[in-house]
């Protein structure tokens, strides 16, 4: 029985939403999808400058990058937040989203991703990956704190 839905999201596009009370501390999904190198990433989804870019991707580590756009499941469509209510925990090669507050039946499911590119974070590498979370304490980007 899964713990949230699919509808859509005044944050971005589709999002997950609890269908039920869920705990802090509890397990809600794995993130599934083709693993991929790095380079097989970054060659199936090139970095187009000055475009927005919106993949599926999610890295484990250095080697392995989850693509829920092949073989992913509902996680992929749990948006980001700057005032998130779950996180994604690596654990023993796999991507679980978990809860890190209580949940209310009904409320948008999200997660910090703290995007770190290679290069600085500029102003227009910001403009890439636009936040709309509507946080109050929203940095206005995906990206994280280098």
């Amino acid at each position: 029985m899964s713990l949230f839905e699919v509808r859509t999201s005044p944050i971005q596009g589709l999002g997950g939403f609890a269908v039920h009370d869920i705990p802090s501390g509890v397990r809600i999904v794995k993130y599934a999808g083709e693993r991929l190198t790095p380079a097989e990433s970054e060659a199936r989804y090139p970095d187009v400058p000055g475009e927005r870019h919106h993949t599926f991707l999610f890295a484990i580590d250095d080697d392995v990058v989850i693509d829920a756009a092949v073989g992913g499941n509902n996680a992929r469509f749990i948006n980001h937040s700057c005032d998130p209510n779950c996180d994604a925990v690596i654990e023993d090669g796999h991507i679980w989203i978990e809860s890190i507050r209580d949940i209310r039946a009904g409320e948008e499911l999200a997660y910090d991703y703290a995007y770190i590119l290679e290069e600085r974070h500029t102003p227009a590498a910001k403009r890439r990956y636009p936040c709309q979370c509507g946080a109050a304490t929203c940095r206005g980007t995906i990206l994280g704190k280098k």
